[in-house]
């Protein structure tokens, strides 16, 4: 049997280990993917930017989880403001922001990253911000999947280079 939704809520500083649990555990997951590109933070840097980010009496960004009924944090999702573009660039202001969802392995198709996505859009809507992007790797076809489901598309391209 399907288990119920879990609670969203505001993260709390009390949320501040299971923060860093899926912190890590996703960066371990993008290790897998590309070692080349991704790494795993240490846990004390983790952990002082989740302290920083709920004890940020401003609110600029936002930061949700998931709670399962026995009060275990399954998920969470950030909401990271984009700042404006200065004013000499082309540019329209837009207020924007990068949403980063991640679920714990074993509470996914349980319908906690769609609980927590939907969370993160009215919280971004609620303060203004009218475009959310996803920065996600091309080859995490499940980020990919999820994303778009919610009605995410191709924003663009971006190109790089490597400079010797």
């Amino acid at each position: 049997m399907r288990e119920a939704s879990p609670e969203v809520r505001p993260a709390r500083l009390s949320d501040v280990a299971s923060l860093v649990e899926l912190r890590l555990a996703n960066a371990r997951a993008h290790l897998a993917l590309d070692a080349s590109i991704y790494r795993v933070p240490r846990h004390d840097a983790v952990m002082r930017h989740f302290v920083a980010m709920l004890s940020d009496e401003a609110g600029q960004d936002g930061l949700l989880v998931a709670e399962a009924h026995d009060g275990k944090v399954v998920g969470m999702v950030e909401v990271l403001r984009h700042p404006d573009p200065p004013e000499h660039q082309i540019l329209r202001p837009e207020p924007s922001a990068q949403v980063h969802t991640v679920v714990l392995p074993e509470a996914r198709g349980l319908g906690v990253g769609s609980a927590l996505l939907a969370a993160a859009e009215h919280w971004a809507g609620g303060r203004g911000i009218t475009y959310l992007s996803a920065g996600i790797y091309h080859r995490n076809i499940d980020a990919v999947r999820f994303y778009s489901r919610h009605g995410y598309t191709d924003a663009g391209l971006s190109l790089g280079k490597s400079v010797d």
